[in-house]
């Protein structure tokens, strides 16, 4: 399929530019700490030690304040759940970079690595006696929001033209969109799971749509709304859940007696036979865990570590050459991020498509 009507090719690159300038500004921000002010009002030139890890896992974490870029953050509701009652403040309270302890109803609260924490002192030393469950509203669980109002707004609105042009030809978002949802119907669904495929369409465009619009959300650093919502590993468990959960609740019984009661293997050998398979049943889900969190956080690290050289070296030489590599990876992030759509719904639909078929001989 020629995906040249799905993207444009120079907002692709105008984003590309953008975002890359974006995340300089903002690891600037991090790394210009020229001066410090002490107590007897002289000033002293000092130097913080950059450190390329701890900025990189920062950015590709989750967090309680919503990132827009060049320094600007927003905060979150912050809900706690504890063993005294229930705790709900902004993450304000924290200052601007998380560094304030705050006084809560029941504890004292402090962001460490960028998790809530019941501490006993100004020292941030952790209040073992307290028993707290973070129930936040973060970064992940906003940009989670806003790519789900985006995909209602999306398919509703085809939805809609569908139901009003019916026997025209497609017009607007309906005509950008059919050529990818024939494709998902034609390429995907019917090869794989058979004239059956009809009832799983809905779960194959959502699973597709869902994650390709997060991979290319999350895909430029720092931009307003971006997160790396498919590149947390709890994200790809639980759509992973999803395909097993389908698979497994939709087998006939010839996919389940191939599993049990394989007439072609000898009884003795039933028992090992059992241990293989149900390890099959798991396993698969878990490779497409695996597998798209993998890519995605990978291509985040990259990015980040290049633009980190900068910082490193402490050279503005480097520069040149670390933006184009990073204009480069990218580029072939957004092949990444319609590949990896694409790889797990295609391994759906082969799951589904083999615990559904008819029995032949």
């Amino acid at each position: 399929m020629d995906f040249s009507h799905i993207l444009n090719s120079r907002k692709i690159t105008t984003s590309v530019v953008l975002g890359v300038f974006l995340t300089l500004l903002s690891f600037g921000r991090l790394y210009a700490q020229e001066q410090k002010a002490p107590e007897n009002g002289q000033e002293t030139k000092t130097e913080e030690k950059f450190d390329p890890t701890e900025t990189i896992m920062e950015h590709i974490g989750d967090s309680h304040f919503y990132h827009v870029g060049g320094g600007i953050a927003f905060p979150l509701p912050v809900i706690l759940y504890t063993n005294k009652g229930v705790e709900i403040f902004m993450s304000s309270v924290f200052g601007h970079e998380g560094e304030e302890i705050h006084q809560g109803k029941y504890y004292k609260y402090a962001l460490v690595h960028d998790k809530v924490k019941a501490v006993t002192g100004d020292d941030k030393t952790i209040d073992a006696t307290a028993s707290v469950f973070d129930l936040s509203i973060t970064r992940n669980v906003a940009s989670l929001w806003m790519s789900v109002i985006l995909l209602l707004i999306i398919f509703l609105s085809v939805a809609s033209s569908y139901k009003k042009r019916v026997g025209k030809a497609p017009k607007g978002l309906q005509s950008f969109l059919e050529p990818v949802i024939l494709f998902i119907r034609d390429d995907v669904a019917l090869p794989n799971i058979g004239y059956k495929y009809a009832r799983f369409m809905p779960l194959l465009l959502t699973v597709f749509f869902f994650i390709l619009i997060n991979n290319l959300i999350g895909l430029i650093p720092f931009f307003p709304g971006g997160s790396n919502l498919t590149g947390n590993i709890a994200v790809t468990l639980v759509l992973s859940v999803i395909t097993l959960l389908v698979v497994n609740l939709n087998g006939n019984k010839h996919y389940w007696g191939h599993i049990f009661f394989p007439g072609t293997v000898p009884i003795w050998l039933w028992p090992l036979w059992w241990v293989v398979e149900l390890l099959g049943i798991f396993s698969r889900p878990f490779a497409l865990m695996i597998r798209l969190f993998a890519n995605i956080t990978a291509g985040h690290i990259i990015v980040l570590s290049l633009i980190s050289l900068i910082f490193v070296f402490k050279s503005v030489a480097i520069a040149p050459v670390s933006v184009a590599f990073v204009v480069f990876m990218d580029i072939l992030e957004l092949l990444v991020a319609l590949l990896q759509a694409f790889i797990f719904t295609l391994l759906t639909s082969l799951f589904i498509g083999s615990a559904i078929e008819e029995h032949h001989h």
